[in-house]
Parts: structure tokens; sequence; C-alpha cells
């Protein structure tokens, strides 16, 4: 009979030197600087502007308060950001615990604020973020003054840690903070701000916050501008702005606007001559991308109400159906607000709302004051039932053409002849679809492929553009038949992210003007029909190389023309002087051979593929209505201001 091992004592060879003087306690800020993609998502571009909406939100919520009436961003020279506001100013006697000015320990100390005070803020967007201190924390420097009891106070941070204590500079008459930081280059891969990311939140932030003013100013050499974003009209005007050139079925947004049990509501929503849904929902003004209990009890408050509305006038009588909510929501722009006093945000990325009182709250307001508005404008009522009988009548049609293009399990391939060629591996994670323009550049790509997990899907010219489309014409669109039943998820309320068949769609098109046009139709239908898979990550955009350079037995692929002018003075300082330089400029995808293509496009340890992402989905709305809707001057518009930046256009 064999012997009993002992058991392992502490500091024993087993346990490999694992005692408790090998865990490390990270003190104040280091945790922040150690992993800041925790607390601000990356340490690229990202991250950056989540420091500037930190330090924003802050004054946000005095406005939210009832003290801040404007506040102003600064984009300066070097790159360095200036928030100033016009609230209360952070707080500078000394905290009770910490033996610290309130400013101070603001800017030092996780977790610590107001926020978490419900006397000081009734509702707050900051609760959703992680704190000043952590801007602090990224900061190569930091800067702070409050005017505050008729003093102007300052404190200077290096890295999170203080390095001028709290002083009295002056005096001031008014109240307010101001925040100087530059970000950190030892933390960031991009310290570089973008106006136009930094110009879509500011808007978006005075479009919620009635009467508050907000104004964006860049001092950079060559980009000095200054923008002041102020709308009385809120969120009817922020319905207006999402509209754009469309044409709306009544004149003005329907507004609402009340409090029940400690919720405040608000809303405008508007109907256009189209075919899709925008429907755009904050809490606290925290964009909630994933909609929630609000969003819920909205759409649930709106589809009971004009259908009873409909039965009432009898404009249902002589259909057999009922109008379902996605019948009423056609053409419909809608911008919802609630503030709540305690937020529960869920869902992958902490953007659903799931406080469950709220959506009684909001469909009770939404009941009643939209009933009480058609009950006054029975024409406006009409239009609207009107468009949402024929959208039912249109979905019936959807229904039998659905059926068409709904795929039972993976091998059912007959829809696809000789168009699909797919890959062996059945993991959707490890598989990748081209959606290649062209039979010739198809058949480049199918030859030059990996064929274990790389399918290649050709398409024939350009698809239906989607915006200007109801559901019944997309599906009867040949081409998006294809990409739908390849793709396996279906559409509409068939849609089921879990049978996406590959986790990479990449779109690949020729690098020319049709082919930026293809691109463009692609995303226009991913982005109305297919978002999810936008939002999941798995729409990407291949980045085929412009020229090929080469000098006897060697060449170069270049994406640009610095890189073929790179590859060129490269090649002609070679140790091979005779021969010439050749470039040959790819206009298309066909005009590569399948080992090109796969050494430069599809092999996934050399090539440069896109992810499409979503920032702001009311910026991307507004932006394919321009480049896709049916009206012509605003698209004139846009290319005017915007043909300075085209980096490759066909003559």
């Amino acid at each position: 009979m064999g012997k009993t091992k002992p058991a392992a004592r502490p500091g024993t060879k087993q346990t490999g030197g694992y005692q408790a003087d090998a865990i490390q306690v990270l003190k104040g800020l280091e945790a922040v600087r150690r992993r800041p993609a925790m607390y601000i998502g990356s340490v690229s571009g990202r991250g950056l502007h989540h420091l500037v909406y930190e330090v924003v939100d802050n004054a946000v919520d005095e406005a939210l308060a009832g003290y801040c009436t404007k506040i102003d961003v600064t984009i300066h020279a070097d790159n360095s950001i200036t928030v100033l506001d016009n609230g209360r100013g952070i707080p500078v006697d000394v905290h009770k615990t910490e033996k610290k000015p309130g400013v101070e320990v603001a800017l030092t100390v996780l977790h610590a604020g107001g926020k978490f005070d419900k006397n000081t803020y009734k509702v707050s967007g900051g609760l959703h973020g992680v704190g000043v201190s952590v801007v602090n924390a990224l900061a190569e420097q930091l800067e702070v003054w409050v005017d505050r009891d008729g003093k102007r106070h300052h404190m200077v941070f290096t890295r999170g840690e203080t390095k001028k204590k709290l002083t009295v500079t002056g005096k001031t008459k008014g109240t307010g903070t101001t925040v100087w930081f530059k970000p950190d280059s030892q933390i960031f891969t991009e310290t570089r701000f973008d106006w136009g990311t930094l110009s879509n939140r500011l808007r978006e932030l005075a479009f919620l916050n009635k009467g508050l003013a907000i104004t964006l100013k860049d001092e950079r050499k060559g980009q000095s501008k200054s923008e002041t974003y102020h709308y009385k009209g809120g969120l009817a005007e922020f319905v207006k702005w999402l509209l754009g050139n469309r044409k709306p079925l009544h004149p003005k947004p329907i507004t609402f606007e009340s409090t029940k049990d400690g919720v405040e509501v608000e809303g405008a929503i508007q109907y256009d001559d189209g075919y899709n849904e925008n429907t755009f929902s904050f809490v606290n003004n925290i964009n909630t991308h994933e909609g929630g209990t609000h969003v819920t009890g909205f759409k649930a408050a709106l589809t009971r109400t004009i259908n009873e509305w409909a039965k009432k006038d009898g404009l249902l009588k002589r259909e057999d159906f009922t109008l379902t909510g996605d019948d009423i929501r056609e053409g419909l722009t809608c911008v919802l607000h609630v503030k709540v006093k305690d937020p529960q945000f869920e869902g992958q990325t902490k953007t659903k709302l799931g406080n469950s009182e709220v959506e009684g709250i909001v469909k009770s307001v939404v009941n009643e004051a939209l009933g009480e508005f058609l009950d006054k404008h029975p024409s406006v009522a009409r239009a609207i039932i009107q468009k949402a009988i024929s959208a039912a009548r249109a979905r019936e049609a959807a229904r039998k053409a659905r059926e068409l293009v709904r795929r039972k399990n993976a091998l059912e391939a007959g829809l696809l002849p000789g168009k699909l060629a797919d890959c062996s591996v059945t993991d959707p994670k490890l598989s990748e679809l081209y959606l290649v323009e062209g039979d010739s550049a198809g058949g480049s790509a199918k030859q030059g492929r990996d064929r274990s997990f790389q399918a290649i899907l050709p398409l024939r010219g350009k698809i239906l553009n989607v915006q200007k489309a109801r559901i019944d014409k997309i599906l009867s669109n040949e081409e998006i038949r294809t990409i739908i039943t390849a793709i396996g998820t279906g559409v509409g309320e068939d849609f089921k992210i879990d049978e996406a068949r590959y986790h990479k769609i990449i779109i690949m098109t020729d690098a020319d003007v049709d082919g930026a046009h293809i691109r463009t139709l692609l995303l226009t239908f991913f982005y109305k029909e297919m978002c999810a898979l936008i939002e999941a990550g798995y729409v990407y955009i291949a980045q085929p190389p412009l020229y090929r350079v080469a000098k006897g037995r060697e060449e170069f692929y270049a994406y640009d023309d610095k890189d073929r002018d790179q590859a060129m003075k490269r090649l002609g300082n070679g140790a091979e002087s005779r021969g010439t330089v050749q470039i040959q400029r790819y206009k298309g995808l066909g005009e590569m051979n399948p080992d090109q293509l796969w050494k430069t496009t599809m092999d996934p340890a050399t090539r440069t593929i896109l992810k499409v992402e979503m920032e702001d989905a009311a910026q991307a709305s507004v932006l394919f209505e321009t480049l896709m809707g049916d009206a012509v001057e605003p698209r004139r518009r846009f290319i005017e201001e915007n043909a300075k930046f085209v980096r490759n256009l066909d003559v």
C-alpha cells in the first residue's frame, strides 16, 4: 500500500512562492495609470476623447442641477484642452475625513464626487462615467481654477500627483470651474483631438439640455474655428436636425414632457415620407444605444395609442389586420430622454437601461400626451395611420419575399448556384466572407483565398440603394437576397445574430469611384437592415493596394502616394542599378493575379482591413441621408465642402 502524500504547507515548493507579499496594492491613481483601458475603454482615439467627456459631464451635471448655463471647450495649439463652466465651482473647503480641500479629493480619489449624494445632484450623467480623477491620472499635467465665495482658487497636478497645493490667486464676482489638461503621451497612442468627434458629442449634449450653450473652439494652426451649440427648442430641434432633408409628414414635431414618480420624461417625434425608423434614446444625457425599459415603454405606448385612435376613427374597419409596432414606426424619427435618480445600466456596453419602474412611467406619459395630441390634430393622426396601413400591406408582401431568403441550415446552398464559394470551416468565429465587386475579381479571389476559412461572394454591379426603398422592394433585389442568404442571419423580424455564418464580412471593392459607390451602397444596406452586424464588429472594409512598384526581382505594394514615393526611392537607391523602376496603378481588383490579391489584401498576416464602427448613430443617420437620400442640394453642398479632403479621384 503506497504512502499518502502530505498536504502542501505555506512556503513549500508547491505554492510556487506565492505569499501575501506577492499581492500588489496599487494606491491612489496608480491603478488607473497601470490599466487605463479598464477605466476609459482604450488608449487610442476613443479613450482620448473620453477624457474630455468626463470633464464636460461634470459641467453638464451642474446644468441639470440648474446652476450652469454655458460651457466652453477649447482645443489648444498643443492639443491640450480647456473646459470652462459657470456652475457653482467644485468645493474648496476641507473634506472632513480626507483632510484635504474638496477639489483635491475630487481630482485624486477614485469614486469621489457629489454624484453619490442625492441631495447635491438629483440626477447625473456622470454616474455612468469614471470621474475626473481618472482624467487627472492620465494627464501629463492638469490645472484647475475654481471661482467660489468671491475668490479664485488654483491647483496643479502632474500625472495624478499634487504638484501645487490649493492657493487663492485673486478675487472674482462669479462662480465656476475651469479645467486645463494635456493628455499623457506615455499613455495614449493617439494624442490629437478630432474636431468632428467632439463636435458631435457637444451638439448632442446641447440638444438634450434645452437652453445650455456649449462652445467648441479650435486654436490649432490651419484649423482655427469656433461653433456654439445652443438650442432653446431642445429635443424638437434635435428631431428636426435628425430629419435632415427628408420630407416631414406633419409640420411640427410632436413633443411631450412630464415628471412622474421622480422620473422626468421628455421626447419629440416626427414622421417623414420615408421607410426607415430612427429612434434615439438617452438616460441622464447618456446615449442608450441598446435601448432598455424606457424604449420598451415608449414603443408599447405608441403602438397602443395609434391603434386605439385608428379603431375609434374607423380607419381599420376595411382592413383584416392590426397595425404592428414596426408598421407604426415606419418613417418615424424620435428622441426620447429620461432622467432617473438611480439608473441601473446593463447590456454588452452598459448602455441599456434596466430600471423596471421606468417602463410603466414612460408608457403612461406617452399614452396621455400622444392621445391628447391626436385628438387635437386629427389630420396628422390620419396621415400617420394611413402611412402605417401602407406599411402593413408592404410588410405582408415582405413576408412572402422573406420566405425566399430564409436558409434552414448552412448546407442549403441551392439559392446560390455558382456564386458563393464557401469555406470548409463551419465555426463562424473562424470564417470570413468576402463581398467582392465583379466576376473577374471574384475569380481571382476564389483562386487566391485560403478555402479552409475564406468564402467568396462575387457581386454583379451596384446593389439597390436601400435608403430609398421599403423592405419588400429590398427583398426582391437578387443581389441583396444573395447577401442575406449567404450571411444566414435573416433580416427584420427574422434577424438572429447568433445565426451569422461568418464573424468577418469583408467588403472588397475597386479603388475607384465606382468601387467607392458600391462600398457605400453596401454600408447603407448593413446600417439600415443589419445594423447588429456592425454593432457586433463583424463588418470590415478591405484595403487593396493602389500601386505595385517593381525593379528587377524586387517589388513593393503601395497603399497611397506616400507609400509609392518611398518605394520608388528605396528601389532607385538599391544595389541593383540596372533597369528602371516600374509603377503599376491598380484601378481594379481584377488586374491583380490570385497570388498578388492573396499577398496584399487577403492574407491575415500581411493584409490591412478596417473594422466598421458606429461611434455616433445619430450622426451616421444624418450622413447616410445626405449621401443617399432623394434631396440633391444637400449632397452637392456636402461635396463642395469636403472636396478638398479627397485623396483618390478618377479623372
